[in-house]
């Protein structure tokens, strides 16, 4: 009987140490990878889709979660309560491309208590001190670029001129558009000044350029006008060159202009950027002259080493410290390259690359 309660007892006491984890090792459980908040303005330009798509897929390739939200079509609100989630629900980084750069002050004082680092992803965010680093393309030369261009075609150092152009840029928000006019300008103005380039409406000024929404339909819209007014036809008012800080811009332009008779054979040059598809396929038809091609693939990728850096807690790669001031302070920066596509070249630049197929652009 003695033996029989010994025994027991015995296995009793080794019931209750495998209950305890006592009689074996239990695995680690794996910590849950961060999540990293993506914030994009709109889903309705196909620019922002794919660099949206991008982050996404290069994110959860290095093993993060991804909350990717998409500010309706371009609704602050919308895109501020989004982020007031992103913060909420505990995203270790921000990625933000604003749809105003100056509308998201107050959301970030929040992302800044909880002490969430904010990237500012090729719109600059401006007058908050929550602004960590900011990720974009030379937007500057994206401008010089569309003015040698079209310094270039009209070979304005020779020509006395006078050739008939008119500016287009972008949402008056957006604090690139700055940096695409500016650039532009830098190269056009001294001509629009010595009278080898003139503007015939007379808009000269930013904001008499602006585009609301960066829409091709707003573009349009103004191209309309400008055609009425001043006379513009393959018969009347020779147009020479449009500078259209983006392609949604030229695309309204070039739909205007087409609608009273333009074709490839006298279409005035346009100007562009981002490659977007319809672009591209105008530009392969004649119907606009260049896009500047800012790779989002590349841009993407940055950003992605970024996060990883800051979420391991080493310094970010940076290459620029006295651009970019946002109205509290300079924000350090990654700037990419940005090149010029144009018939001759964008086999090479959008189809070898991969960034499109044949069919894509048929």
């Amino acid at each position: 009987m003695k033996k029989l309660i010994a025994l027991i007892m015995v296995l009793a006491l080794a019931l209750s140490l495998v209950a305890c984890g006592g009689g074996g090792s239990t695995e680690p459980e794996e910590e849950a990878a961060a999540m990293i908040g993506v914030s994009m303005p709109t889903q309705s330009l196909q620019r922002w889709n794919q660099d949206g798509a991008n982050m996404k897929a290069m994110l959860e390739e290095a093993g993060y979660q991804v909350d990717l939200q998409y500010g309706g079509d371009n609704d602050i609100p919308t895109q501020v309560a989004q982020i007031e989630n992103m913060i909420t629900q505990g995203c270790k980084v921000l990625v933000i491309a604003a749809i105003d750069g100056s509308s998201l002050t107050e959301v970030l004082k929040q992302a800044k208590e909880q002490g969430i680092p904010v990237i500012a992803y090729d719109r600059l965010i401006m007058n908050s001190d929550a602004v960590s680093y900011y990720a974009t393309f030379d937007n500057f030369l994206v401008g010089v670029m569309q003015g040698e261009y079209i310094e270039t075609a009209l070979d304005l150092k020779n020509a006395t001129g006078p050739f008939n152009i008119e500016l287009f840029t972008g949402d008056p928000a957006d604090n690139n558009a700055t940096f695409f006019f500016g650039g532009a300008m830098s190269i056009l103005k001294p001509y629009i000044d010595s009278g080898v380039l003139v503007v015939p409406s007379g808009q000269t000024t930013q904001a008499q350029v602006s585009t609301a929404d960066w829409k091709s339909e707003n573009a349009q819209t103004r191209m309309e006008n400008l055609i009425t007014s001043n006379g513009y036809s393959p018969k009347g008012v020779k147009l020479d060159a449009v500078c259209c800080s983006n392609d949604s811009t030229a695309l309204g332009v070039t739909t205007a202009l087409v609608s009273v008779g333009y074709t490839a054979a006298d279409m005035p040059i346009i100007t562009g950027q981002d490659c977007d598809k319809a672009s591209t396929k105008n530009m392969i038809a004649g119907l606009q002259s260049m896009s500047v091609f800012k790779d989002t693939r590349t841009l993407a990728d940055k950003v992605v080493g970024m996060v990883d850096a800051i979420v391991k807690g080493s310094e970010p790669d940076i290459n620029d410290t006295e651009t970019y001031d946002n109205g509290v302070g300079v924000v350090p920066s990654y700037l990419c390259a940005p090149v010029v596509a144009t018939i001759d070249n964008y086999k090479e630049i959008l189809l070898d690359s991969g960034y499109y197929t044949e069919a894509d652009l048929q």
